[in-house]
């Protein structure tokens, strides 16, 4: 899972990633691609880790990209084209939008106007996917005049990029338009911008950072305010001197971990749990995965021998306070493999190979 930070000159979003991955300014180069494997919060470990007392915690991971800016003299489009290859191997992207006023920092565009931001961020991605579709389109329009053994295919991909274009040409995102499963797969290889889940995050000056967001137009899966320069101080200090910083500001808790988390969601991801004197681990998988899946993302010996999976919920497990209680109480469940597993399940694999 990989989140790439997009935004205009100047609207704090290497300041952003900063706060967000927890290095120190020191650590990145604003010349380079900067890469951090950040957690995925998952509380939920906490009260496992603390009844199994284990070896070992290990969160869900994601990785989060931060790309340099604009270079002297160059515009924000030839920018964005630049780095178009990072960003189509994203799977989600991350916009940054200037919020903020600063006598030593000059806005993009004359004036802080994150909603004119936003707008013209989707303008830069609709219109790299167009160009995409247009060269596609033009190749296969011309493919399919000569008889092959792919002309079946071909028609088919080409009355899908016909979808894709009229929506582009009419600026709607292409995630309105492809249906997941065989549409989502044949176009992967282009890496559409806008076909990628987006999170939008205000950046504002520390006097707003409670205030919320006025966008009406995000178009994102969530909107996220904070002050990324806060955020990214706060960051810095121990842990246990935390909380009387951020109440000096009347933060409750850290915008990062609704960041990461909003990525999370967005990409559609959910979360089933193990838990025992070795380790206590929640590992990814897409909403919608089988019993058999979740086994296969342990171990491929799990999904090529399973039995079954014995599975309670996070909720149950927790409201009866030990795992005897909740097999006393019935709680804990044999499903097969065709089970959906749902968000918080703590499973046990049965296998035989």
């Amino acid at each position: 899972m990989r989140v790439a930070l997009v935004g205009f000159p100047l609207c704090g979003k290497t300041t952003l990633f900063l706060a967000v991955s927890g290095f120190a300014r020191d650590h990145i180069r604003v010349s380079d691609e900067n890469l951090a494997a950040v957690k995925v919060p998952e509380p939920r470990l906490d009260w496992l880790e603390e009844m199994y007392k284990p070896k070992k915690r290990t969160e869900a991971t994601m990785d989060f990209v931060d790309l340099p800016g604009s270079t002297e003299g160059e515009s924000e489009h030839a920018g964005l084209a630049r780095h178009l290859p990072t960003l189509r191997q994203a799977d989600a992207l991350l916009l940054v939008l200037r919020a903020f006023e600063s006598g030593s920092v000059p806005a993009h565009g004359g004036g802080v106007d994150p909603e004119r931001d936003l707008r013209l961020l989707r303008d830069e991605l609709l219109l790299a996917d167009l160009i995409i579709c247009d060269n596609r389109v033009e190749k296969l329009e011309k493919a399919i005049q000569k008889p092959s053994k792919e002309r079946d295919a071909q028609k088919h991909e080409l009355e899908l990029l016909h979808r894709c274009r009229d929506a582009l040409q009419n600026e709607k995102p292409l995630s309105g338009v492809v249906n997941a499963g065989d549409e989502e797969k044949l176009l992967r290889s282009f890496g559409f911008l806008t076909q990628k889940p987006l999170v939008a995050v205000v950046n504002v000056g520390e006097a707003d950072v409670n205030k919320p967001s006025n966008l009406t137009d995000a178009h994102a899966a969530a909107t996220i305010v904070t002050c990324a320069t806060l955020e990214a101080d706060i960051i810095q200090v121990e842990p246990a001197d935390r909380p009387a910083f951020m109440s000096e500001y009347g933060i409750q808790a850290l915008a990062r971990d609704r960041i990461i988390r909003a990525c999370y969601d967005a990409l559609g991801m959910i979360a089933f749990l193990t838990a025992g004197e070795d380790e206590v681990r929640a590992w990814p998988i897409p909403r919608g995965a089988t019993a058999v899946e979740a086994a296969g993302k342990i171990h491929s010996d799990l999904a090529r021998g399973f039995i079954r999976a014995e599975t309670i919920a996070y909720e149950d497990l927790h409201a009866a306070g030990s795992m005897r209680d909740a097999k006393a109480k019935n709680l804990l469940r044999q499903e097969p493999k065709h089970y959906v597993v749902k968000d918080g399940d703590i499973m046990n694999i049965k296998f035989a190979v």
